[in-house]
């Protein structure tokens, strides 16, 4: 029995912004730790970009403002670039914003904070790491419903 456990397909959950470098990255980081709050098991969050830079890393200021609120990006982050694998592969993918989701719209588990939540996650980047900090409490602001929708299994069973 702990065998079939170990081998269980974790169902993934991918965050999607345009550099993977400041807002995708802080809400991988943030989903993770409500997940793990909540003893909710079972799923991958992951973070991709639309337009990611070879040689990108995580912004300093996202990493700042996730620190800050006790919370650590993958100690191995490295920004990745959309695939069509990637979200062929995840049972949901979330974008920042409406114009994210409606690049992505041909496929069917595409949705944006926009749409689940009313609430657009602007692009931080640049800005002084209040921005990002802001950034980061819209996004923990939205993962409730996030939770509610995708991370819940239908019988009840949370683990």
């Amino acid at each position: 029995m702990e065998q079939t456990k170990q081998k269980a397909v974790k169902q993934k959950i991918l965050f999607v912004c345009t550099g993977n470098t400041c807002r995708s990255p802080m809400a991988e980081a943030a989903l993770r730790k409500e997940l793990r709050r909540r003893k909710i098991a079972g799923y991958q969050v992951l973070s991709a970009g639309i337009c990611m830079e070879k040689g990108s890393v995580l912004s300093p200021n996202s990493a700042q403002a996730l620190s800050e609120a006790k919370m650590a990006a993958n100690k191995t982050f490295k920004p990745r670039q959309l695939t069509e694998k990637m979200i062929k592969e995840a049972k949901i993918v979330v974008c920042m914003t409406a114009r994210q989701e409606q690049r992505l719209a041909k496929y069917p588990n595409v949705t944006s904070f926009p749409t689940l939540c009313g609430m657009e996650i602007p692009d931080p980047y640049g800005k002084d790491v209040g921005v990002y900090r802001e950034t980061l409490r819209k996004i923990r602001e939205c993962l409730p419903l996030v939770i509610e929708r995708y991370c819940q299994n239908k019988e009840g069973d949370l683990k």
